[in-house]
C-alpha cells in the first residue's frame, strides 16, 4: 500500500542544477591548476649587473622556480586532487575541496612573498655570474598574476566545494540510478496473498511487472499451418 501524493506537493529538485555545478567545479579547478603551471615556466624578473667601463651591464633573469618554487609542485597537487574530487562523495569530497583550498591559497603566499621587491633583489645578486652591483631589478608582471590567478581560483573552488560538494553526484551514479529502477519491485510478504497466488496456479516468486513469455505453439498448430 502507497500513501497518496497530495496534488499541491512541490516536484522532487532537479539533480541537473548539481550536475552543472559539479562539471564547473571541475573545469575551474583544470583552468586553476592550468594557470599556475603555466606561469611557472617562464621567467618573472629581470635586472642588470653593472660592469666596469667599457663593458654594457649583464643581463640577469629570475626564473618563476626561484621566485616562487612552492607554486609549480602546487598545481601538479590540484590536478592529482582533481581526480579525488571525482571519485569520491559526501564529507571524502569535502576534504578535498578544503585540500584545494590549501593549494591554492599556499602558492598565492608563495607568489606574494617571492615577489615582494626585497627578495627579488637578494635572488638577482645570488644569481648574477658577474661581479657588479645589480641594478634595475623588475618584475614582469604578466606572468606572476597569471600564477596568482591561477592560485584564487584553486582557492575559490575550493571553498565552493567544501560548502557544496557534499550535494553532487559521484562517479557512476547515474548508472547506479539506473539498474535501481530496473531492479526487481518488492513482493508482498502477506501469507494470505501467497496462498491465493499457488492456488490460482501463479508463481508468487516472479516479478508481477514482468510479462510471462509467450508460450511455443504446439505440434498440431504447427503441422496445421
Amino acid at each position: 500500500m502507497t500513501a497518496d501524493i497530495p496534488a499541491d506537493a512541490p516536484p522532487a529538485p532537479s539533480p541537473a542544477p548539481r550536475r552543472r555545478e559539479y562539471a564547473l567545479t571541475l573545469a575551474l579547478t583544470v583552468a586553476g591548476a592550468a594557470g599556475l603551471l603555466a606561469a611557472t615556466g617562464q621567467t618573472w624578473a629581470n635586472g642588470l649587473v653593472e660592469l666596469p667601463e667599457p663593458l654594457a651591464p649583464a643581463p640577469v633573469e629570475l626564473a618563476a622556480a626561484q621566485v616562487s618554487p612552492a607554486a609549480s609542485a602546487l598545481g601538479w597537487a590540484s590536478l592529482a586532487a582533481l581526480a579525488a574530487l571525482a571519485a569520491t562523495r559526501g564529507w571524502a569530497r569535502r576534504l578535498v575541496g578544503a585540500l584545494i583550498a590549501v593549494f591554492g591559497l599556499a602558492a598565492l603566499l608563495d607568489i606574494w612573498r617571492g615577489t615582494r621587491a626585497a627578495n627579488l633583489a637578494d635572488l638577482a645578486a645570488q644569481t648574477a655570474t658577474a661581479d657588479g652591483d645589480v641594478t634595475g631589478v623588475s618584475l614582469d608582471a604578466v606572468w606572476p598574476w597569471t600564477g596568482a590567478a591561477g592560485a584564487l581560483l584553486l582557492l575559490a573552488v575550493g571553498l565552493f566545494t567544501v560548502l557544496r560538494g557534499a550535494a553532487w553526484p559521484a562517479m557512476g551514479s547515474r548508472y547506479d540510478r539506473h539498474g535501481a529502477s530496473r531492479a526487481a519491485k518488492p513482493r508482498s510478504d502477506d501469507p494470505v496473498e501467497l496462498w491465493r497466488s499457488l492456488d490460482s496456479g501463479a508463481d508468487p516468486t516472479a516479478d508481477p511487472a514482468r510479462p510471462d513469455p509467450p508460450e511455443p505453439p504446439s505440434r498440431t498448430d504447427a503441422d496445421t499451418t
